[in-house]
């Protein structure tokens, strides 16, 4: 039996300076080499955060990563219209 992964919300519109959470759960909830990448328009994907909670080098610390059980989650802070783009959750 494979993993499923379930991203949501599937879309979010945030005003410059709030914060936001984009959560997957997946199940089963096993993988330590959770990671979140961002793709802007007409860009390739850029690696966020690695390992549940590790940023990538040159990533500014309003991205964060966290976990509760099953729940994998990344906090975006002070949002800023350079943040637009899709988010992806990868195992």
């Amino acid at each position: 039996m494979g993993t499923a992964l379930i991203q949501s919300p599937a879309l979010l519109a945030v005003y410059p300076g709030e914060s936001t959470t984009i959560t997957c759960t997946m199940n089963p909830k096993e993988n330590s080499k959770f990671s979140w990448y961002q793709q802007e328009p007409g860009q390739a994907p850029k690696l966020l955060v690695y390992g549940i909670s590790t940023l990538a080098s040159g990533v500014p610390a309003q991205f964060s990563g966290s976990h509760l059980g099953a729940d994998f989650t990344l906090t975006i802070s002070n949002v800023d219209t350079n943040d637009a783009g899709t988010y992806y959750c990868i195992e």
